[in-house]
């Protein structure tokens, strides 16, 4: 078998754990953590926008150093500080130490993160490019298994000891995972002309890669500057409902449990969003494709502000789930068509910079509504407005001249 097939395999469980455990699942700790140390929901949503800050500012050298060193090393890194990480988590009395252990965190997850993941399956594919970054990806969608496991756990021993053993976790499966990393094709594992697992489209059958743009144009190019606000805004409405969905869900009177397999459904819905616009990336304009997904998106999030009602409950996990899934995978599948490989990781390391930025500010803003105004509702609304500008700014993206349907 193809050897990048085995990268993705080692890929998509290396980001189901890590999304699992330090994205989807902190908002399993939220009540446990407030009731214990007295803490606003405010000053919690904080750590998970200093840990959105971090890695702001680390996603974009990540995308040079695992240029310079490979995925690799850079995932066998992040595996055992992350698991540093929530050991110390477990330990912490007071609001700095709690600040403290979640950049630790960052500094951790941010080598296990998309631009490193993305890189290492980019750098084994080309006329699959989709596909594989959309099976790699639902991983990160797969992590909703471990809510429930994580809600479990948390109500029969308590949110510390749960914090060790997941720690554990990330030394017990990310170590040998990472091992099994190649960062590059050999030298008889050429791409793509063995890449012959899964079938390829007419358009992409026989298609020479063609060479990319070199950093510094493509950091001037105004498609790539449209590209970066669009995940700014897409980050920032994600982060904002899954650090708060638990909260916000039992607010409103849905029993924790319920609450968390809500919670657990986010990602496990996005699968279909990674799958299948992945595919239909491969198939159809990209920037239409990834227009679709923040049009759905939107949708959601504006149901969101009506859960209440359980049919519009129903709507916003079918629609915003597969949207934020299936925008993750283009993202990267525009980025690596549109520019070339020998960028990719640099590129993707500043666009992911620029959705930190938003992540920083959506759980926050989202605290910061309920503490002061009352209601998550007003965010919902606003976060369902941006998205669906956001569509429009994907759709001002423009193939590269002479490239007909790069996009």
């Amino acid at each position: 078998m193809f050897y990048g097939w085995w990268v993705v395999g080692a890929c998509f469980v290396i980001s189901l754990y890590v999304g699992g455990v330090i994205f989807f699942g902190f908002t399993a700790f939220f009540h446990p953590i407030r009731e214990e140390l007295g803490w606003s929901y405010t000053q919690i949503s904080l750590a998970s926008s200093l840990r959105g800050m971090e890695m702001g500012f680390f996603a974009p050298f990540v995308g040079f150093i695992v240029s310079r060193y490979g995925p690799r090393k850079l995932l066998l890194a992040g595996m055992i500080t992350t698991g540093v990480g929530l050991v110390l988590l477990s330990q912490v009395h007071s609001l700095f130490g709690f600040y403290g252990t979640f950049l630790l965190i960052a500094f951790g997850a941010g080598g296990c993160t998309s631009v490193v993941t993305m890189t290492a399956v980019a750098n084994w594919f080309h006329k699959n490019v989709g596909i594989a970054l959309g099976i790699m990806a639902s991983g990160f969608g797969a992590s909703g298994l471990l809510i429930p496991l994580i809600v479990e756990l948390i109500d029969v021993w308590g949110w510390r000891p749960t914090l060790i053993i997941l720690g554990a976790g990330s030394w017990l499966i990310g170590i040998p995972l990472s091992l099994v990393i190649r960062d590059r094709p050999g030298i008889h594992e050429r791409v793509p002309e063995i890449e012959t697992e899964l079938p390829s489209n007419e358009a992409g059958a026989g298609k020479e890669e063609r060479p990319g743009l070199g950093f510094r144009e493509a950091i001037r190019d105004r498609s790539f500057l449209y590209l970066n606000l669009a995940e700014t805004i897409r980050f920032l409405c994600v982060t904002a409902v899954v650090v708060h969905i638990m909260p916000y869900l039992q607010n409103t009177g849905i029993e924790r449990e319920l609450a968390g397999m809500i919670a657990a459904s986010l990602p496990l819905v996005s699968i279909a969003g990674r799958f299948g616009f992945g595919w239909l990336s491969d198939h159809h304009s990209k920037r239409y494709v990834l227009a679709v997904t923040f049009v759905i998106m939107s949708a959601g999030l504006l149901a969101f502000c009506f859960v209440q009602a359980t049919w519009m409950l129903v709507m916003f996990v079918l629609l915003f789930s597969p949207g934020f899934g299936g925008s993750m995978v283009l993202r990267g599948a525009i980025l690596r068509d549109y520019f070339g490989r020998e960028s990719f990781a640099k590129l993707l390391g500043v666009i992911m910079g620029s959705g930190a930025v938003g992540g920083i500010i959506g759980p926050t803003l989202a605290g910061w509504a309920l503490d002061d105004l009352g209601s998550y509702r007003p965010v919902w609304a606003m976060l369902s407005g941006l998205t669906f500008l956001s569509a429009i700014m994907v759709l001002r993206i423009k193939p590269r001249e002479g490239i007909p349907g790069t996009l």
